[in-house]
């Protein structure tokens, strides 16, 4: 079951035009969100920040706006069904919503945490200030991390700073703040991410927002990713072609800072 161009389809496949540029070069935009509450206006849910971010990148690409209320209408028939929705638009402004389920093991991993490794510099995201269809680096990264045991992967620039994995934005703690990468650096302006930075900010903590040098990484007591979907996801190894780095996965500020979900 899906949602698409005004209408809910019971399929698993979707006909498209063999000269798609959504197929043929990832020419889409999307975003992914969680549902909670079984509302699209909760605060948690964020709705209003999803479309606008979408809003953004079809007016920088020039592309045509969709019709916002069947991709509000969609949403709210799926969202009856799955807890996770990605909303994808095409140039031409056909809506495409498709629905999935939390991971299985989401609890065991907000407890215990995962390890990365580090992406090759010259796997980068394509647009990075955007999301769009052009997931291949992503995909890429996350795979060859599967093949080390790892669960994700973080993307560095030229000069060996960490931006981001493969599906959230960083977060580190240490000397009594909360660091995060600058979206000078090239990174997704994650929902989720600047909802913690709102969050933090409203309960008077402070966010630093610079570059993850080599040297800041070493230093942090715990980090972890987040972002819409999964929240917050501790990383307790990051594994680096001359050592493995080693953090807190059951640092009590990481669980506050899950906590602000809760809210």
């Amino acid at each position: 079951m899906f949602w698409y161009n005004g209408k809910l389809i019971e399929s698993q496949t979707l006909e498209l035009d063999i000269y798609e540029p959504g197929l043929l070069y990832g020419a889409t935009v999307f975003t992914t969100l969680r549902i909670y509450g079984e509302s699209l206006d909760s605060s948690l849910t964020n709705w209003q920040a999803h479309c606008d971010r979408l809003h953004t990148s079809i007016q920088a690409f020039a592309w045509e706006q969709p019709d916002w209320n069947l991709v509000r209408r969609g949403a709210e028939l799926l969202l009856a069904q799955f807890p996770v929705l990605r909303i994808t638009i095409f140039p031409d402004g056909r809506e495409w919503i498709i629905g999935r389920y939390l991971p299985q093991n989401l609890l065991e991993l907000q407890k215990q945490g995962v390890a990365c490794t580090i992406a090759e510099p010259e796997i980068s995201r394509s647009l990075p200030s955007h999301k769009t269809g052009n997931y291949l680096s992503a995909w890429m990264a996350k795979t060859n991390a599967t093949k080390m045991n790892a669960q994700e992967a973080i993307f560095v620039n030229t000069v060996g700073n960490w931006l981001e994995t493969t599906t959230g934005n960083l977060w580190g703690w240490q000397n009594g703040s909360w660091w995060t990468p600058p979206l000078t650096d090239g990174i997704l302006p994650g929902i989720g991410r600047q909802q913690l930075i709102d969050w933090l900010q409203i309960h008077q903590q402070k966010v630093r927002e610079e570059p993850w040098t080599p040297e800041l990484v070493n230093g942090f007591e715990a980090i972890a990713y987040t972002n819409s979907v999964v929240e917050v996801i501790p990383i307790h190894t990051v594994y680096q072609p001359r050592e493995s780095l080693q953090y807190d996965s059951y640092h009590p500020r990481l669980q506050e800072l899950r906590e602000l979900f809760l809210a």
